[in-house]
């Protein structure tokens, strides 16, 4: 990326893949399966954009993920895994575990045994949220096998449930993934504030049994993108808003589904950030957390009102990023091919920033995407011809974005000569910094 800074002005110019020798995941692959386009995907980025702002955002955390590979185990974790498989050696019946057969436990003689290292990842699941009591994981995991099979958990993913499609990208979803792959399951309880939405959803008994099924449903298929293997990706991330969450009228709804999902997907969410925190929220967190374990406080990320979209940068890629939380993603656009990558900034307080996009031919159509977090900025947009002898055109007349707005800005246009899109971002008002992300789409004209 090059940079130009003259005073409080800055120019950015656009990366391309070829730059770095790397090929477009989106144009040359083909034949290959989603998720590993994904994850293709996500490690030439990380390479190539900000690997080194990754590591910076995450060096603090002390959170170690585990890899489930036994050689990682200490002795007595050993111990205690080979005590669950005798355990489990005399099932009355075979357990399958998230599609994952437990019992009896598949032969483990090779290393490399596929079926053993998936059954190992499960049973360690279960055995790390018993702190590596085996009698205790063994009795854990009888219990969610009977639920279910009561439940019918194995299937739900693919029921059609009657009236909640309202709720579908809104209270409970699978979204994207962050930078090492996990899928990231977001949870925004704030349409509950509406009685009327709360009575029609959570208005008695069978209501509430009938949400409780819809919200399994939703982490079932966020499971159903897990790889359940060593060294894989094997939990996913939870995104918690507190914006607008009704604390009195949830609290049944809120118990039962912890209730159910501590007993029946232990270690399934390798990061929790909470979003839209309100004061006392941080306040009460500060109180309880000398109570909590430092692998379990590792796990919590807090983010105010003012600091969600930076927080979710640090983890998730802004075009995996749903835009109402500062990102450029739109509902349903991840469920075909990756999404285009983005190129993320920051702009400082006080400073504008130009981003140009050069190289524009003439009868080229472009189309742009910008998002910034907290906005309360003026944005505009202009094309430069590259014949000196034409006038710049004004594409987007300068206007104030505020600090409410959500949607990312997308505009197109058709370029009649070539030339330079420049993109305007001016934060001379404001003293704060914001992180921002830009992407753009050239199509050129056919012959």
């Amino acid at each position: 990326m090059k940079m130009k800074t003259v005073q409080t002005k800055r120019t950015l110019s656009f990366l391309r893949f070829s730059d770095f020798g790397l090929h477009d995941p989106f144009t040359d692959v083909s034949g290959m399966e989603h998720y590993s386009r994904i994850i293709e995907y996500l490690n030439q980025t990380s390479s190539l954009m900000e690997a080194a702002t990754t590591a910076a955002a995450l060096q603090n955390s002390s959170f170690d993920e585990d890899s489930y590979f036994l050689s990682a185990l200490k002795p007595s974790e050993l111990r205690a895994l080979d005590e669950l498989k005798q355990l489990l050696s005399s099932a009355a019946k075979p357990i399958s575990i998230w599609g994952v057969p437990v019992a009896p436990p598949p032969p483990s003689a090779a290393a490399d045994d596929e079926a053993s290292g998936r059954a190992d990842v499960v049973l360690l699941k279960f055995l790390r949220a018993r702190d590596f009591d085996a009698g205790q994981a063994h009795a854990m995991l009888l219990r969610c096998a009977e639920w279910r099979s009561e439940f019918g958990a194995d299937g739900v993913a693919e029921e059609e449930l009657a009236g909640f499609k309202e709720l579908e990208g809104v209270v409970a979803y699978m979204h994207g993934w962050d930078r090492g792959g996990h899928p990231v399951c977001y949870n925004a309880y704030g349409v509950f504030k509406d009685k009327a939405v709360y009575e029609r959803v959570l208005g008695d008994a069978g209501k509430l049994q009938r949400f409780l099924r819809w919200r399994i449903q939703v982490m079932e298929r966020g499971v159903r993108q897990l790889q359940l293997r060593p060294g894989g990706v094997n939990a996913i991330i939870q995104v918690t808003d507190l914006r607008d969450m009704p604390k009195r009228e949830l609290r049944a709804a809120s118990k039962h589904i912890l209730s159910l999902f501590q007993d029946n997907y232990p270690e399934m969410v390798s990061r929790k950030v909470f979003v839209n925190v309100p004061w006392y929220f941080s306040m009460l967190y500060a109180v309880i957390s000398p109570l909590l374990t430092d692998r379990t406080k590792s796990k919590f990320v807090i983010a105010g009102e003012g600091n969600v979209t930076e927080t979710l940068y640090k983890f998730i890629r802004p075009e995996f990023v749903p835009v109402q939380y500062g990102g450029l993603s739109r509902p349903g656009e991840l469920q075909n091919d990756p999404p285009k990558p983005a190129t993320e900034f920051a702009i400082k307080g006080g400073e504008k920033v130009d981003l140009e996009i050069e190289g524009i031919e003439g009868g080229a159509t472009i189309a742009w995407d910008i998002a910034v977090g907290g906005w309360d900025l003026d944005y505009g947009a202009a094309y430069v011809p590259t014949d000196h002898g034409s006038y710049t055109i004004v594409v987007e007349k300068t206007r104030r974005i505020p600090a409410s707005a959500e949607e990312p800005i997308h505009d197109v246009f058709t370029a009649k000569e070539a030339g330079k899109m420049v993109l305007s971002l001016d934060n001379t008002g404001s003293r704060r910094r914001k992180v921002a992300a830009y992407r753009y789409f050239v199509r050129r004209q056919s012959n």
